[in-house]
C-alpha cells in the first residue's frame, strides 16, 4: 500500500527544448519566443513551456490533450526518461532532475512504476514472470515475489491465468497483466501513458473501474496521460489539459465542464454528458422556508443524472441537499436539475470556432 507519508509531486517550471544546441535558445523561449518561431528560425521543437502542475499524494491527476500536445512528453520527465530542459520535478520533496545515475536507478525502481499502452509484457514469460519481473530485477527472493505477484493477478482478475502467455491473452487482459506488474512493485507514483487508448471501448469501460475500484485501497499518486475527455473526467481528481507543449486549464472535473477556460477547452466539453459529472451543489438553490431535511434527501456529490433519477422515484418534486453531517444546505428539483443540463450544453455551443481551428 502506498506510503500514507508520501509527498506528492511538484513540477515547476518545467521547460523541454528538443534539438542540438537547447541552451542556446532556452532563454528566448522563457521569454516569450512561440513554439513557431522557435522551429522556423532556429530548426528545434518547443515539447514542454513553463509547466507548473502540483499532484497531491494518493490522487489521480489526469494530463489530457490531443497528440503532440506534449502530455507523454510530461509524463516522461516524472522518472525522467527524459531530461528537461530546464525546470524542477519534485518527488516526495526531491528533484528528480538533480539525482546522478544510481540515485535515479534507485529511485525508478522503488518510487515509481509504469503501464505502457502498448502493454510492453515479455513473450516468453508467462503472466506469473512478467507480473514478478519488477520484484525480480529489484532482488526480491523468488517465493516472496511469487506471492506478492499471485496476489495482484488475483486482485486484476486474472487467477487461473498465471501460466498463461501474452499471446494467449487478449489485448485487455494484457494490459491487466500490466496493470499487475505495475501494482506489484508497491511504488507509490503510478504513471500510466495512454494505458487503455489501444483497448475496445468496452474493455476500456471495464478496465477504468478496475482502477478505480483498486485506487479506494492503495491510494497511489497516479499520473494518467489520455486523449479522450470522457475517459478524464472519469478517472480524474485533477485534469490538466495540454495544447502546443501548455498547460490551457488545470481543474476538477466540474471547472473543466462548467468553467472552460478559452474556446478550446469548450469544444472538448462541448459534447460532454454533464449530467454525470456536474454535482447537485452547482445548482442547488437557496434551501425554501417550507422544505423539511426530514424526507427524500440528496448528499452533496451526487450528479445532476443520479440526483434527477432519485427524485423522479421519489414522492416529492423538490428535495433538500444536505452535507456530510446531514445537515441542510440547499434545494434542487428536476426543473433546476434539467435546466442545468440543458443550459449546460447550449452555454457550450455558443463558443465560437470549432476543434479543428483551435489548434
Amino acid at each position: 500500500m502506498a506510503d500514507p507519508h508520501f509527498g506528492g509531486i511538484k513540477i515547476r517550471h518545467l521547460y523541454k527544448i528538443f534539438g542540438p544546441n537547447v541552451e542556446a535558445h532556452v532563454n528566448a523561449v522563457q521569454k516569450g519566443l512561440t513554439k513557431a518561431e522557435l522551429n522556423e528560425k532556429h530548426g528545434h521543437v518547443l515539447g514542454l513551456r513553463d509547466i507548473n502542475i502540483e499532484i497531491p499524494s494518493g490522487r489521480i491527476q489526469v494530463i489530457m490533450g490531443l497528440s503532440g500536445s506534449g502530455k507523454s512528453t510530461l509524463i516522461r520527465h516524472i522518472n525522467r526518461l527524459i531530461d528537461p530542459t530546464a525546470g524542477e520535478v519534485l518527488v516526495d520533496g526531491v528533484d528528480v532532475v538533480k539525482m546522478r545515475e544510481l540515485e535515479l536507478r534507485v529511485f525508478r525502481r522503488h518510487q515509481t512504476a509504469m503501464v505502457f499502452q502498448k502493454f510492453a509484457l515479455l513473450p516468453h514469460r508467462n503472466v506469473l514472470d512478467n507480473t514478478l519481473y519488477g520484484l525480480e530485477v529489484q532482488g526480491v527472493e523468488r517465493s516472496q515475489a511469487v506471492d506478492i505477484a499471485m496476489r495482484w493477478i488475483e486482485r486484476v482478475g486474472l487467477k487461473g491465468f498465471e501460466s498463461t502467455y501474452p499471446n494467449q491473452l487478449s489485448g485487455g487482459m494484457q494490459q491487466r497483466v500490466g496493470l499487475a506488474r505495475a501494482l506489484s512493485n508497491d511504488a507509490p507514483v503510478l504513471l500510466m501513458d495512454e494505458a487503455y487508448s489501444a483497448l475496445d471501448p468496452l474493455i476500456r469501460m471495464d478496465m477504468q473501474t478496475v482502477l478505480l475500484d483498486l485506487q479506494k485501497e492503495i491510494r497511489k499518486t497516479i499520473v494518467f496521460i489520455t486523449h479522450d475527455l470522457d475517459e478524464a473526467l472519469r478517472l480524474g481528481d485533477q485534469i490538466a489539459i495540454l495544447r502546443d507543449g501548455e498547460v490551457i486549464q488545470q481543474g476538477t472535473s466540474q471547472d473543466i465542464v462548467l468553467r472552460p477556460a478559452d474556446d478550446y477547452v469548450a469544444n472538448f466539453v462541448r459534447e460532454v454528458n454533464r449530467g454525470r459529472v456536474v454535482h447537485v451543489e452547482a445548482v442547488m438553490a437557496p434551501l425554501g422556508s417550507g422544505l423539511s431535511p426530514h424526507g427524500l434527501t440528496i448528499p452533496v456529490g451526487t450528479t445532476i443524472e443520479d440526483a434527477m433519477r432519485m427524485i423522479a422515484n421519489g414522492p416529492d418534486n423538490e428535495v433538500a441537499v444536505v452535507g456530510q453531517d446531514g445537515k441542510p444546505l440547499g434545494a434542487v428539483n428536476l426543473r433546476q436539475l434539467a435546466g442545468a443540463m440543458v443550459n449546460s450544453h447550449a452555454a457550450a455551443s455558443e463558443n465560437s470556432g470549432s476543434l479543428a481551428s483551435a489548434l
